[in-house]
């Protein structure tokens, strides 16, 4: 299982080296020039690393001298300023260019993935407590649960071997995932990032997905064909579609390796928490795609130092 840096120093430093293979050193030349975009951009990592919000990281920095010199910083930005740059930078398009370039950084500049696995997740809108949701109701006995009309809703493409996150979209949820799945294989396809096998679950359960999949990008792609109304007669159940029949047939034992975008889900939510602060759901969207950043970057610390070692 690969491990994540738990040092704040190494995370705002590795931020510094993303954004600066990326981001450009200043936006405007009529800027005032106080704080660079990668400077901006490591302080939002480290928000996500200490789970606070913009005033929350405005005092960390402010106490920790450390941070500020790894950073450069001669003087602490004002909250209002991440905001701002946290608009910026985590839109769509500079968001994926920092994703290609924690990938690259951790796969190669022809990055090959064998096993790749893709899955979503819902991402509560709120801190509130599961104590105070069990407890809040006192004239039934039965304790209650929170129910959402729509929540934010995270889906993701990881690699099996490294859990790099090679492709992320932020949207709303609940909704099905049987279209999704090659909105999440085209981003790392179309940046030259060859996979070789995509693991799904029964929800992306598709013969379209499989067509465009194998005969369109040559992904050998695994889905339990799940869906469909069960028959008596066994084989009846076989599904009419060629792929789907495929999956039903045969089993490949590669499908075992699934789990490991769990495990992925899992160390998100355990380490960088499974909620957003942000109010609306495009601010919702950005604070998602910095969990996956943070999370990215928080990996290529371990696997660049693992293979440091080796090569020692």
């Amino acid at each position: 299982m690969s491990r994540t840096s738990k040092s704040p120093r190494m995370v705002a430093r590795q931020a510094m080296i993303v954004a600066g293979r990326t981001l450009p050193s200043y936006f405007s030349r009529f800027s005032r020039h106080d704080f660079t975009p990668a400077q901006l951009f490591a302080c939002l990592v480290l928000k996500s690393f200490f789970r606070t919000d913009y005033r929350g990281i405005v005092a960390i920095l402010a106490d920790c001298v450390e941070l500020r010199q790894e950073l450069g910083l001669a003087k602490v930005p004002h909250f209002t300023t991440l905001q701002k740059a946290q608009r910026r930078l985590l839109e769509f398009g500079p968001a994926q260019q920092l994703l290609d370039v924690t990938v690259r950084h951790a796969l190669g500049e022809r990055p090959r993935v064998e096993l790749a696995a893709g899955d979503s997740t819902g991402i509560d809108a709120s801190q509130i407590s599961p104590y105070f949701i069990k407890r809040r109701s006192h004239k039934h006995k039965t304790p209650q649960v929170t129910t959402y009309t729509r929540y934010p809703k995270l889906e993701l493409l990881c690699d099996c071997s490294t859990h790099i996150i090679l492709s992320a979209i932020p949207t709303i949820g609940p909704r099905g995932d049987s279209d999704r799945m090659m909105p999440l294989l085209l981003p790392p396809l179309s940046r030259g990032v060859g996979i070789d096998c995509a693991l799904f679950d029964a929800g992306y359960d598709s013969e379209r997905n499989h067509r465009s999949a194998r005969q369109g990008w040559h992904v050998r792609s695994v889905i339990p064909a799940a869906i469909g109304r069960p028959l008596k007669d066994p084989d009846a159940t076989l599904p009419t579609g060629r792929w789907r029949r495929l999956m039903r047939r045969r089993r490949d034992s590669r499908y075992g390796q699934r789990w490991q975008v769990e495990c992925v889900i899992s160390m998100i939510k355990r380490r960088l928490g499974g909620y957003v602060l942000a109010r609306s759901m495009p601010s919702r969207h950005r604070e998602m795609m910095l969990k996956v950043l943070t999370h990215n970057i928080m990996i290529l610390l371990c696997c660049v130092a693992r293979v440091s070692t080796e090569q020692r």
